[in-house]
Formats: C-alpha cells, structure tokens, sequence
C-alpha cells in the first residue's frame, strides 16, 4: 500500500505552485505530469528559504519525487548514462558529503556539488556493465567475471540504484573501472542545491553555468560563507524569484530544540535570558540538557561546536590526552577534518580523483588505522556512499600558543588533515548529528564582544547554527571541564554500505 504523501502548509503549497510554474516554463509539468524537450537557451533561477523546521527538506524531497514522475531522470555522481536529447534529467545537490547524506538517509538520492562538477570514466569494458544495469545495453558477457557475479551486481543495483555498488557486489574494486574523473563540458539541466547558504559567489557562478534551471533551499538565519560579509547567493536575487517559507508544521511543535532555535529572532532577547530558556527546556525534556563538562566520548563522533580557534585547539588536545593519544601518532577512531589536497598543478588529475571519492575541503573523517604505503592512512570518509579510503596523508595537529602544528607523520604530498574533535560552528554548517555538544563560554564570549552580522547579533547567528546542528539532543557546556571517556577509541561503529568499495589513491588503472 503506497503511502500518502505528507500535507503541505499554505507556505509550502505556494512554494511548490511557484516552482511548478518556473519548471513549466522550461517544458516540466510536474502537476499532468510530463516533460517535453529542453529548449537551449532558457535559464531560471529561484530560492526556497525557510529557518530550520519550515519544511524545506520535505518539499524538496517533494518536489524532487514529482520530477521524477513526471519522467526527468535523476543523475547521481557515480555514473551517468549517455545522454538522450529527449530526455530531461535533474541533479539534487549539496555542498557537503555530510549534508547530502543527510538527504539520502531521507531518501532523496542527492550528491555533492563536486561529484556533479567531476564525472568518472569508466574503462570500457565494464561500463557494458554500468550500460546494462541502468537500462542502456544488453547483458553483457565479461571474461573475467561469471553469471553469478553478473546476478551479484544486478540484484544489488535493483535494491540499492548505484553502480560502483553493484559492481563491488560483483568482486570489483573501484580501480578496476574507474580509470580516472574528468570536469563536466556539457551542461545539465535542473539542478536543486540543499544548504545554498553555504554557497560563495563563485560556486553558485559554476553551478549557473551547468544548471539552466537552479532551484536553491537555505537558511537566511545561518552563518553566510566568510568572504562574503555576511550575505548569501540567494540575497541578490529578485524579490519574486524567492519564496519564504514560515514555521507552521505540527511536528515540529514539541521540538523544545527548534524551539530554542526560533526564540532567537527576538531582537530583544540577551544572551542571559537565552540561556534561563535553555534551561528551563532542560528541567522539561531531556532532549536539552544542561552540561557542566564537555563528554570526550561524544567527540569522537560529533564535534563539540565552537567559535574561537583557541577553544577549538585546547579541547582537541584535552580529547587526546583523555584517551592517552601518542604524539608522534594517531589512534584508530580518531576524528579528522580534510584542509585540502596538496599537490602540483601536474597531479591535477590525482587531485580530481582524491575529492571526487570524498576528500573535499571540510569533509568529516575517521582515522581507520596505518594505510598500505609509508605515509597513507586508510580512512573513513563521514557521509560518502563508499566511505573507505586509503590515501597518502598529511596530518597537521595544531599546538596551543604555537604558529605551527605539530605534524605526527605526512607523506610528501596528498589530502591534509586537521583534528575534528571540536569545530568552529562555521566549519558545522551543513551537517547535523543525533547528538551535539555546544561550547557555551564562547557563545557567551561572542555575546560580549557585541559583534553584528547582516544587522543581527553575531552571538545568535552562532547560536542558531550550533543548536540546529542537533538531531535528536543538544548539550550546552557550561564549563570549561572535560569528562574522560569510559571506554578506549574503536571504529567498530562505523558500519560500511553493503558491498562498499575500499578505494585507493595509488592503484594504478588497468588496461
């Protein structure tokens, strides 16, 4: 028995009209549901904004489902089949792998902004494969695979839609049939990017030049990327090209988090009395609690959110100290943050392939153990659908009161690391975890200084970001106090997908 769809509130079903008549413009018809040919030379943009709890999620989902049966095809970042001029396809993207596994454990099948950018080649011969599962070719015969590998592969793509997947199932690694990635050269069609908060003025210029028609969802309350002063993508667009979504959603109305989060936009509330509010939420509902240290067992899987780096830097070497980490190296469990991939413009090709399988800039990693050459970690990239990797690494621990970090091993050149037991709340953005710890004598720091961004207090902005970054239960620290952990560092909870590959960076292609 099919299940209803959700009802939508006023805001939203306005919303969802104004799209449906942006997309029928370009030849969609979510509402009869059909789709007839892109035009070339058509463009759309417009923006779907909304503080936590309006909706934004479920009517991007919504919408997304609607497209679909109408006969858009969606494209995933792990293959894309050849294109047909008759068909119109639809990407749904977020910055991070965090936030857009975040949106496929909601079941919409999204992907980064990067693995839309970069796209892999696939050796030929076992794209047949990749052709055949996705409907494009015949049932291949393969030399070196049998029948059963070949039932293998198509019984896991029919449960499970990926490709890399499936070919895993059929006893691949990803070096066997992905020979490299290369930047998109021909543009898409509709594009819907979750956090668009998030995006600079230049990611949302490349995303305009592959996506004729790009719908944005964000957060105005959020914190805008750094360079930007405080403003968004979706600020400078035209007044109707941006629907507003209010809080109205029954579900939502015993969430004493969310609660917290929109009594900040009371332009008269103080940090003082914000912090009696949290309180009493936590004397009714232990979905808030008040806590007078900070829990290192909890850091080794969500970050404790803070503003200053000082804080960040003394809390990570508290963390480590707790669990009696060496300093010339790490321990298997401990959480890594990606800083970049440093390498020479002639290893442009091997940058690609580094960020393509996850390692972008900000992304969430748990350290797995010593990888298979001098200077490699194998690792476990947060929120990527293969989560497994074994890179050549440059880890950097950052020392109180020292200009330069204390470095426990490195290779000469790959993807760098800095520790993720504690984050910036900027560094936050885009993710969320059942469970956060907040580092409240910062926020109280931020309110002290007295600092405004795009005419709000900086310390709510902080605050909004940092408590809507909690699931299921907020922590807010009082004290600047570390509580040791009870049992030792492990990675037995980081459950791998089904057939999930363990990619390398330094097999070499075949063929």
């Amino acid at each position: 028995m099919a299940v209803p769809a959700p009802i939508l509130s006023d805001d939203q079903s306005d919303a969802k009209a104004r799209v449906a008549d942006l997309l029928r413009g370009t030849g969609v018809d979510i509402d009869e549901g059909h789709a007839a040919p892109l035009k070339e030379g058509r463009s759309a943009v417009m923006a779907i904004t909304g503080k936590a709890g309006s909706g934004k999620t479920l009517l991007l989902a919504q919408l997304a489902q609607a497209l679909r049966d109408a006969g858009v095809d969606v494209i995933s970042g792990d293959y894309e089949a050849r294109r047909r001029k008759d068909r119109r396809t639809l990407a749904i993207l977020a910055p991070t792998n965090k936030a857009a596994s975040v949106l496929r454990t909601r079941g919409v099948p999204a992907t980064t902004i990067h693995r839309i950018l970069y796209t892999p080649v696939y050796d030929p011969e076992y794209e047949r494969i990749a052709q055949w599962l996705s409907g494009e070719g015949e049932r291949p015969v393969i030399e070196e695979l049998t029948e059963l590998a070949l039932d293998r592969a198509h019984a896991f793509y029919q449960q499970n839609n990926s490709i890399p997947g499936a070919l895993a199932a059929a006893g691949l690694r990803g070096s066997d049939f992905i020979t490299g990635w290369k930047r998109r050269e021909e543009p898409l069609d509709i594009g819907m990017v979750d956090e668009s908060s998030m995006l600079d003025k230049k990611q949302f210029e490349d995303l305009q030049e592959i996506f004729p028609t790009l719908l944005l969802f964000g957060d105005p309350a959020q914190l805008a990327p750094v360079q930007q002063s405080g403003s968004m993508v979706f600020d400078d667009l035209p007044e109707g090209s941006v629907a507003h979504l209010a809080r109205v959603h029954r579900q939502d109305a015993d969430n004493p988090i969310l609660d917290l989060a929109h009594a900040l936009a009371d332009p008269d509330l103080t940090f003082e009395t914000f912090e009696r509010m949290i309180e009493d939420a936590a004397a009714r509902d232990d979905r808030v609690v008040m806590g007078s240290r900070v829990e290192a067992a909890k850091m080794a899987r969500s970050p404790v959110l803070v503003w200053r780096n000082a804080t960040r830097i003394r809390l990570i070497h508290a963390f480590r100290a707790a669990y009696g980490a060496p300093s010339d190296a790490l321990l298997p469990g401990e959480p890594l943050i990606c800083d970049g991939i440093e390498l020479p413009l002639k290893h442009r090709k091997k940058r690609i392939d580094l960020e393509a399988r996850g390692l972008i800039k900000g992304a969430q990693v748990i350290y797995l153990g010593e990888g298979t050459r001098a200077g490699f970690s194998r690792l476990h990239v947060v929120g990527a659908p293969d989560p497994r990797v074994n890179v050549a690494s440059i880890v950097k621990i950052e020392m109180p009161e020292e200009d330069e970090p204390f470095i426990p091993f490195a290779a000469r050149m790959g993807a760098t690391f800095l520790h993720g037991a504690a984050v910036t709340i900027h560094k936050a953005q885009g993710s969320q975890w059942p469970e956060v710890q907040v580092f409240a004598p910062d926020l109280w720091a931020a309110a002290r200084v007295g600092r405004m961004e795009a005419g709000v207090p900086l310390w709510k902005r902080l605050a909004y970001v940092a408590i809507t970054r909690a699931e299921e239960r907020l922590f807010w620290v009082m004290r600047n106090r570390l509580a040791r952990p009870d049992e030792p560092l492990g990675i037995e909870d980081l459950t791998t997908p089904a057939a999930a590959l363990e990619l390398t960076s330094e097999d070499p292609p075949r063929g």
